[in-house]
């Protein structure tokens, strides 16, 4: 059985050679525009959109930004 790691803050993302697994799950619509541009530079297009990112630093940084907007999990 697999198990799902789901990071819901800052201090639980770390800079690794993981992929990651990222979903858009709240509207960017109202959010602040440096957070809007954040999650689309994460490839991410609409509410329930997953892609999969290396967890470098750069990525890590970009989701420590915009971890209320968006959902990550270790990818399988």
């Amino acid at each position: 059985m697999a198990t799902t790691i789901h990071y819901s803050t800052a201090k639980d993302l770390k800079v690794s050679d993981a992929k990651l697994e990222i979903t858009q799950i709240k509207s960017t619509i109202g959010a602040k525009p440096n957070h809007r541009e954040t999650v689309r530079s994460l490839g991410l297009k609409r509410i329930g959109h997953t892609v999969v990112r290396e967890a470098d630093a750069v990525t890590v940084g970009m989701l420590n930004t915009v971890k209320h907007l968006v959902k990550v999990e270790e990818a399988k």
